[in-house]
């Protein structure tokens, strides 16, 4: 039986992580920081939310901040069919945020490569709260990054999944 993936993957108002993956039969571990708790929790809320959406079977684990996250992804990775990594970080006044958001972004690209599983990076880094907000898939946010990127994992994960002899 050959699995559909959704459309594009954007909404009529351009936004992504409206459309509907069949996600029966995987399994999907979202890990998200604490750190920022209101967004977070709503990141997280969200992907969760759109997994279940698409028949996924989601586990959940929660790490201190951004920058642990790459252990537990990590370890998910070799047993699920795709990891979520959500966390916040905002910018504040000295170097650390640059060197959080680069961190985390290397160390979740590396573990997907290493581990051949996707990892959907949906740690958002902004210059203020209000950013965070508007990214956060609240009822007035302009985007949903946790949606999209469980959208985004489910979707790779199935073109993996089921096309790994052309990969």
């Amino acid at each position: 039986m050959e699995r559909r993936r959704g459309s594009s993957g954007r909404s009529p108002s351009g936004r992504r992580g409206s459309h509907r993956v069949d996600g029966s039969g995987l399994r999907v571990a979202v890990v998200t920081a604490t750190w920022n708790a209101e967004i977070c929790d709503q990141l997280h809320a969200q992907a969760v939310q759109t997994a279940t959406d698409n028949g996924a079977e989601v586990d959940e684990y929660r790490v201190v901040g951004a920058l642990e996250l790459g252990v537990v992804v990590q370890a998910a990775a070799r047993s699920y069919d795709a990891v979520v990594a959500l966390g916040c970080v905002i910018r504040g006044g000295t170097p650390h945020f640059d060197y959080v958001c680069d961190s985390v972004t290397q160390a979740l690209t590396r573990i997907s490569l290493d581990e051949s599983t996707p990892v959907a990076n949906g740690v958002l880094t902004v210059n203020d709260q209000q950013q965070a907000i508007d990214r956060a898939g609240f009822a007035d946010s302009v985007e949903n990054k946790g949606a999209e990127a469980m959208i985004a994992a489910l979707d790779l994960s199935l073109i993996h999944i089921s096309e790994p002899t052309r990969l």
